[in-house]
């Protein structure tokens, strides 16, 4: 039953297991495992991520495509229900209205680009969906009575997950079952499909397509495939998980602007989970996702305790500054990378090839 749900992609690594395994506890049990509200929100932010990195694999990782307008699909959906909330007011019509034109206006303009620009060389494409990209960020900051501005869109959503509404009025398990409660959950519930949906589709036929033209586009040509078609299709999907993401995104925050979906370092961010966690392997994803987004969240504090024990030493204790944190923070992807050029799932696989 489990080999079927996961499409027959075991980890094929008992620590990658005991890993995956330890981070599905962790953020389904984490409205009851933590109780204050940030590492609620690391732990929702760690499931969007999932979600958005792994469609970004789907182009990078499985068809060797490079494109850097993939946070714009991601600000397309949270931008469609934050609108659709915003004029409409709270409801799940809206909601779902948002989310609906989110997603065609997603596989629209991925259609459009892969028709269009997947044809060119690699760089070539890049360069283009940068430029779309950029051009879209700027129309959204602009167009203020629309989508706000650079001060974004603040709205309510449907009644059932408002932090207000409480279904119980005593805590569970030291946990508040109220509005928050259910959209943590909503997520959860969703990311974990999403997650099973992609590994479905890279797992199939037509995934095994994805990775021949990943490999050699030539060859693949030449049997008989139609490579533009496929990259086409793959870009699309990529686009609507991405839009996905977003919607979830949306949904939790209850707000949403250019610097929170569309910001090119959300761009490098997932580029750096996918290559950290490792290309090709959804479960890249999650195992990137976690750290890069730990790190974030908790690097600074962690140091502040580091700084603490060694103050008054001259130099560690100005190399331990928490106002350093983003320098440490490269030096540990730096040497991630280096150590683990495959990605941990790909450098964990490959020791269990070995041993075998």
């Amino acid at each position: 039953m489990l080999t079927r749900l996961l499409s027959h992609d075991l980890p094929r690594n008992r620590l990658l297991s005991v890993v995956l395994l330890v981070v599905l506890v962790a953020l389904a049990a984490a409205p009851f495992l933590f109780a204050s509200t940030r590492a609620l929100n690391v732990a929702a932010k760690v499931m969007v991520f999932i979600v958005l990195a792994a469609s970004f694999d789907l182009l990078l990782g499985y068809t060797g495509i490079v494109s850097f307008a993939h946070t714009m699909f991601f600000g397309i959906g949270a931008y469609g229900v934050a609108i659709a909330s915003t004029h409409w007011g709270p409801g799940w019509a809206a909601v779902a209205v948002g989310a609906l034109a989110a997603l065609l206006l997603a596989a629209l303009l991925s259609f459009v680009i892969g028709l269009f620009s997947l044809r060119v060389r690699a760089i070539f494409f890049a360069m283009i969906t940068l430029a779309v990209a950029s051009a879209f960020l700027t129309l959204a900051s602009q167009l203020s009575a629309f989508t706000g501005g650079e001060d974004g869109l603040t709205f309510r959503v449907p009644e059932a997950l408002q932090p207000g509404t409480q279904y119980v009025d005593d805590p569970v398990l030291g946990a508040s079952v109220d509005g928050r409660f259910v959209t943590y959950y909503l997520l959860f519930v969703v990311s974990l499909g999403l997650v099973l949906a992609m590994l479905r589709i890279v797992n199939s036929p037509f995934g095994r397509v994805l990775q021949a033209i990943r490999e050699n586009d030539f060859r693949a040509e030449a049997i008989g495939y139609r490579t533009v078609v496929y990259r086409t299709l793959s870009n699309v999907l990529a686009a609507l998980f991405a839009a996905l993401a977003g919607v979830l995104l949306a949904l939790w925050l209850r707000y949403n602007g250019p610097d929170t979906t569309l910001s090119f370092e959300i761009m490098l961010d997932v580029l750096l989970i996918v290559v950290i966690g490792g290309m090709g392997t959804i479960y890249g994803a999650v195992v990137g996702s976690v750290l890069l987004v730990l790190a974030q969240n908790y690097l600074q504090d962690l140091m502040k305790v580091g700084a603490g024990a060694v103050e008054g030493v001259p130099v560690l204790s100005q190399l331990i500054s928490p106002d350093r944190w983003l320098l440490w923070l490269g030096i540990l992807f730096v040497l991630s990378v280096y150590y683990f050029p495959s990605g941990v799932v790909g450098r964990l696989r490959a020791w269990r090839a070995r041993r075998r």
